[in-house]
């Protein structure tokens, strides 16, 4: 480890030597979705004031990333924030967790599976949530949109006529996705498919992904 190697790892140490900079961390590390500084705020009890500084300055030392919100809102948009992909993950994910997931895609792949086992896959476990807790907000749409939110897609809806359209704000699965984006958005696809069968009430109509020009979203139809 060259000396600034060092000089940035003891930047992190120190930036996670305070007492409200480390629980800041610990909320964004737990979130499956960047947060933006009212909703870091509102979760520790905190003033945006004394959130947005702290925020920042793990910013400053590679410790966050930092996007804006492009969902829609009226005003500036405002900035979300998540952990960096070199981060220390504090023992709350186990690190070789990515390191399985990138293998055993790469097993997938070289298996010669294609989108359609992947998207049964995907139902499978969409299946599976619609038995949890999550189906119990709301009808049909509304907590496929829940279990979206859950899983750390950020989705934001538009309602026209009878068909809800789910834009994809953030997707946890993007590394894997963008390396093999038949595979992975044919999981995504799935899971949405199946979850929407198994509450019925409403239907997944469309399902644009990586493979497509337009951006990632879906339609689900009402059939109430």
């Amino acid at each position: 480890m060259g000396a600034d190697d060092e000089h940035s790892r003891l930047d992190l140490l120190k930036a996670l030597g305070d007492n409200t900079r480390y629980a800041i961390y610990l909320e964004l590390a737990r979130s499956p979705r960047p947060l933006a500084t009212g909703d870091v705020s509102a979760s520790l009890g905190l003033h945006p004031n004394t959130v947005r500084p702290h925020l920042e300055r793990m910013r400053e030392v590679g410790l966050l990333d930092v996007r804006p919100d492009t969902s829609g809102g009226v005003g500036r948009p405002q900035k979300l924030y998540e952990l960096s992909a070199h981060s220390p993950s504090l023992g709350l994910e186990p690190p070789v967790f990515p390191m399985v997931a990138q293998m055993l895609l790469d097993v997938v792949v070289d298996s010669g599976v294609d989108a359609e086992p992947a998207a049964a896959a995907g139902r499978r476990q969409g299946q599976r949530l619609a038995h949890g807790p999550v189906a119990e907000r709301g009808g049909c749409v509304d907590a496929a949109l829940c279990m979206l939110d859950d899983l750390g897609f950020d989705p934001a809806s538009v309602v026209e006529d009878d068909v809800t359209t789910v834009a994809f704000g953030h997707c946890p699965l993007a590394e894997l996705a963008e390396r093999q984006p038949e595979v992975v958005c044919s999981l995504h696809r799935g899971l949405l498919e199946g979850f929407v069968d198994e509450l019925g009430g409403a239907e997944v109509t469309d399902f644009h992904d990586l493979s497509h020009r337009s951006p990632c979203c879906a339609g689900i139809r009402s059939l109430d």
